[in-house]
This record gives C-alpha cells, structure tokens and sequence, in this order.
C-alpha cells in the first residue's frame, strides 16, 4: 500500500502523467515537487501541475503558473497568480478537457474568505469563484458537462454547468453535501464512469460517490490526513500531511497506492 515512504508536511497534488506513466506529487510546505526516486525543491510554495507534454508540467506556485522542464530543471513564466498578495498561496489545480487549467488560492493560514478559483485558458487568467477559503476537490466529468470544486469548510462538493469552451455557466449547484456528518471533502478526482473519488480530511479515507451524489464506498489508508487522490488504470493514489498532528504515526505524510477496479480518466493536457 505505501508507494513512497518520503514523509510529506501536505502532500498534495497527485498527477498521473499518461505519456511518461509516471506520478508526480507536492510536498507544498517543504516547497517539492516529487516522483518516485526523485524531488526538485523551489523557493516558493508549489501545489499542483497539468501535463503540456513529455517532459513539461505547468505548474501552479504561490505567485505564478509557469512550465516545468522535468529533464532540464527550466522555468518559463506563464502568468501571475496573485503575486502581489502575500497572504495566499496556490492549492487544488486540476487542467480541463479543453486544455484549460483551474487553480485555487487560500491562505497560508487558511484565513478566511482570503481565496479564489481561477481558470488559466489560451493566454487568460480569469477569477471564476471568490471569496474562497481552501480550494479544494477541482476535477470534471468525462463528457465535460461539469466541474467539481469545493471550499473545504463549507463541507460541500459544488457542481458547475460548462459552456462548450469550458467557462463557467449559470450558477454553480451543491452536488454533495457533508455538513453533520463531521466529514471535510479536499482533493477529488473523477473515474472514466463519472464517479467522484474525494479525499476525505482527518478520516483515514477516500470516500467515491456516484453521478447523483450518493454515496457508494470508502478505501482506508494507513494516514489520518488524506489529502488528494488521483487513479491510473487500476490503481487509487493518495496523498497524506503531518501539519497540524501533535503525534504523527509511522505512516502519517506518505504517498499510498493500492489496487482497485475502477479505471481513471487520462489527465488532460494542458494547452499553453
């Protein structure tokens, strides 16, 4: 079950690339990319990353989207990211099925209201949803009618109508609802069948839910603090965080991976 044994501080991020077949993650507060046997370290916060070819990822930063040479190590500035605020930091991010890439900022303090969803699309960044807490559980549907994003403390996984270039349209509906049940949805992803596949926080557990919202099983894992999954073929990736416990166990921060079946979308790729 545990695919790397690095401890992260918040693990996030899990990608699946499917031209290398490989999975890369962040450790966000030690600022590192990660893959099997390797990790890169940067000056900043990094969270989350799209594919835009063999060897490039964009990824998102405290204070820019920017691509990633994965052999060479080099950077090209896309666009700013809310540079000139130095409360908030990237989290959730997820590429969409037109080459469209969603990011979400929050605090570093997770201060309240002090974030935002936005949509980076052929040269534009635009803000989609504000104010935001902590972004969370961005992800979309295999026929690309809808996507998915959360603002954790709300405990409600939201559904957004897409336009048939991928903007937002009418107003965004609650898909599932987690108030009561003391459950807090993070990272999510969707299945090629269209079933939601959410991080659950500080419950040891991936919860999946089908089309309609309904809950239909959860996958334990040997973390308190789950934190994102992502799917590849048969196999259920997800990542965990020690920030916050008085009293880590020997598994807490890990990278997990078990066999499942049920089979993932490819990640889409990102058009820059």
């Amino acid at each position: 079950m545990i695919y790397d044994d690095r401890s992260c501080k918040l693990g996030e991020g899990p990608l699946w690339h499917p031209k290398r077949n490989q999975l890369f993650w962040f450790d966000i507060l030690s600022k590192k990319l990660l893959t099997k046997g390797q990790e890169w370290q940067f000056d900043e916060h990094v969270s989350a990353a799209g594919w835009v070819d063999q060897d490039r990822l964009l990824v998102a930063s405290e204070t820019a989207l920017f691509t990633f040479d994965l052999t060479t190590g080099h950077r090209v500035h896309v666009c700013d990211l809310e540079a000139q605020n130095p409360i908030t930091r990237s989290n959730d991010g997820r590429s969409d099925p037109w080459g469209g890439f969603w990011i979400g900022t929050m605090g570093k303090n997770a201060e309240p209201d002090a974030g935002a969803i936005y949509r980076y699309y052929k040269g534009e960044l635009r803000q989609l949803f504000a104010p935001i807490t902590i972004s969370n559980a961005i992800c979309f549907t295999p026929d690309g009618h809808y996507a998915y994003f959360t603002d954790t403390p709300t405990q409600r996984i939201m559904r957004q109508p897409l336009d048939y270039d991928g903007w937002p349209k009418d107003a965004p509906r609650a898909h599932i609802d987690l108030r009561g049940k003391g459950l807090n949805p993070d990272g999510a992803v969707v299945d090629q069948d269209g079933v939601l596949w959410c991080a659950q926080w500080g419950v040891s557990r991936v919860a999946a839910y089908d089309q309609d919202g309904s809950f239909l099983r959860a996958v334990e894992f040997p973390a308190s603090q789950i934190s994102c999954p992502a799917l590849a073929d048969d196999k259920l990736f997800a990542t965990s965080a020690t920030i916050g416990l008085k009293d880590p166990q020997d598994h807490d921060g890990k990278t997990f991976c078990i066999e499942i079946d049920v089979a993932g979308q490819p990640e889409h790729r990102v058009l820059i």
